[in-house]
């Protein structure tokens, strides 16, 4: 018998006046020109990449600080003329505590791991700081 991987489920409502909120609750994203859908694929891609770094660092007894930017460009696509996003880049920079035997499998597997990355057509291309050097 075959067993079924997990799956996970995720909600938003969008009301009348366009904020959006989580069925785990919090507070609403309001509708406002600074925040536009695509500004929030690039959070949550952001934030997705920082979640999977601190998954995989946990199971190792690694602490994981720090922040990401993420930018993205907006255009037709060559293969089908849509409107996408073309071309991501993710700039990471994070303290490892302590610092693991091996900082590029961690991180390929926080880059793997990330599912939003993981859903983009255009795949994201990363620049990671671990603990002040870039990893080139």
């Amino acid at each position: 018998m075959a067993t079924r991987a997990k799956s996970f489920s995720y909600a938003v409502s969008v009301d009348r006046d366009g904020a959006a909120t989580s069925e785990r609750g919090g507070s609403p994203i309001p509708a406002e020109e600074a925040w536009t859908p695509e500004h929030l694929v690039l959070a949550g891609l952001a934030r997705c990449t920082l979640t999977s770094l601190r998954y995989h660092a946990d199971r190792d007894g690694i602490a994981v600080t720090g922040g990401a930017d993420a930018k993205g460009e907006v255009a037709p696509r060559d293969t089908d003329g849509r409107y996408a996003f073309i071309r991501i880049k993710v700039a990471l920079d994070v303290t490892l505590e302590p610092t693991p035997p091996s900082v590029r499998e961690l991180v390929a597997k926080a880059e793997r791991d990330c599912f939003v990355g993981a859903s983009l057509t255009a795949k994201p291309r990363y620049r990671w700081i671990v603990n002040g050097e870039e990893l080139g």
